[in-house]
């Protein structure tokens, strides 16, 4: 007689395979696991390459703060030379003039004053330059003639354009008016005269060009000497950055603070034709604004 456990049959055991929707939902996990990872690496590279960048940002601003810092020591002390150079020009100026009229007999003696001369000239200018190059102020904001104070500062100079027999041209509108600091402004259109003249020593032609544009005003004062080399547009506003013998390289440095200060700009370029063009760009103000 047979038992039940003897009647039935004998089951095998097999591997248990993975439903389809299983493998299904495997997949699917495994692709979003690859996906973030994915993600991850290139958030990890965008990190990365932000800190890279932002670092070499940072190493820049350090330079520039001490590049900064030491030219605002340099400035310091330049000031208080420049002052105590200025004073001590004061009355040596008077003896030489004094001297000048002892001396007027004597053909000699008055060219050796000439020279003399010539180099207290130089030496005021030098002096003027560190002055204008450490102040520091705001422009005092007022409306004036461009034209007129263009036409002024080349009278001034005159006699020197005249005797390195180069030519003048200006043109600019009659009544263009500007809102800005107009020592600052004569200060400014000097240095760019005074650099033109250095480089046409032999003569040459000097255009001086103010035009309104769309935001305000542009004044170009281009020169017909050899222009600039590869390096110096890039190098001409630093401080003390000179090609010139005897230069103190603060001339279009100061030219480039006050064109800050008044919210434009200062470009140099090489004209097509030949030689140099800086212009100075000034944004529009009206008086209401500025007060």
């Amino acid at each position: 007689m047979m038992t039940t456990a003897q009647t039935r049959p004998i089951r095998k055991d097999h591997p248990k395979s993975v439903r389809p929707d299983h493998a299904t939902e495997l997949q699917a996990v495994l692709a979003a696991w690859q996906s973030a990872t994915d993600r991850l690496q290139k958030t990890h590279e965008t990190l990365q390459h932000e800190v890279k960048r932002l670092t070499d940002e940072l190493e820049i601003k350090n330079r520039e703060l001490a590049r900064k810092n030491r030219l605002a020591d340099l400035g310091q002390m330049a000031s208080h030379v420049a002052h105590d150079v200025r004073n001590s020009l004061v009355p040596l100026t008077l003896y030489l003039s004094l001297l000048r009229r002892h001396l007027a007999g004597s053909p000699n003696s008055v060219a050796l004053m000439d020279k003399i001369d010539s180099g207290f000239t130089a030496l005021e200018a030098i002096v003027n330059d560190l002055l204008q190059f450490t102040s520091q102020r705001d422009p005092m904001w007022q409306p004036f003639d461009l034209g007129k104070l263009v036409n002024d500062v080349c009278e001034g100079l005159l006699p020197q354009l005249e005797a390195q027999g180069i030519r003048t041209e200006l043109d600019i509108p009659a009544g263009l008016t500007l809102v800005a600091d107009p020592e600052m402004m004569r200060r400014a259109v000097l240095n760019l005269l005074l650099n033109a003249l250095d480089v046409m020593r032999h003569g040459g032609e000097l255009t001086i060009t103010g035009i309104a544009i769309c935001h305000g005003i542009e004044l170009e004062i281009a020169d017909s000497g050899p222009g600039l080399g590869d390096d110096e547009p890039r190098r001409l506003f630093e401080p003390f950055f000179t090609t010139k013998d005897g230069g103190t390289g603060l001339g279009l440095a100061i030219v480039e603070r006050m064109a800050t200060a008044h919210g434009g700009e200062i470009i140099a370029a090489n004209c097509a034709q030949g030689g140099a063009a800086f212009t100075i760009r000034i944004p529009n103000r009206s008086m209401e604004t500025v007060a």
